[in-house]
């Protein structure tokens, strides 16, 4: 099996890249982390072995970069005149949800964004966190579970 051409490969998994990215790395830098997710991608298609999974291998890239903005902003001073009490916000202005999302522990987020933003299988969301498909099954299941308590308060 050939790989198709790289922006046949792109119009295919924009809309769930830039979906995840905006969830989990917030709106003002999902573009960013878009565009590097797709460079670093290009660079590396031709080295892509046909057997690959192209959705988890790209999801593992943003999940990557989504990571790297996340220790740019820990590191970097932001001047606001208020400090806002939430990392990020989903666009659709349900910040309540995600607010909770984002306080959750760095895998337990990915992999709940992983299933009900990208809706990814478990075993493509082990594969981009690195680790087995029952622990992405557990940490979607605890994920869930720390949402549903943090909601109820």
């Amino acid at each position: 099996m050939t790989l198709p051409p790289f922006q046949s490969f792109l119009d295919e998994h924009a809309d769930a890249v830039y979906r995840f990215l905006v969830a989990t790395a917030g709106p003002s830098d999902a573009d960013d982390c878009f565009q590097e997710t797709f460079l670093a991608a290009l660079r590396a298609y031709p080295r892509l072995r046909p057997d690959s999974n192209p959705r988890a291998w790209v999801m593992t890239i943003a999940h990557r970069k989504g990571l790297d903005a996340h220790r740019r902003r820990a590191r970097g001073a932001v001047p606001v005149a208020e400090i806002p009490d939430v990392a990020f916000s989903h666009p659709d202005g349900t910040g309540e949800v995600w607010r909770h999302v984002a306080a959750l522990p760095p895998k337990q987020r990915a992999a709940v964004a992983h299933r009900y933003v990208a809706d990814l299988a478990y075993g493509q969301i082990a594969e981009i966190i690195g680790c087995s498909e029952d622990a992405a099954r557990q940490n979607v299941s605890e994920g869930l579970r720390r949402l549903r308590e943090a909601v109820e308060e």
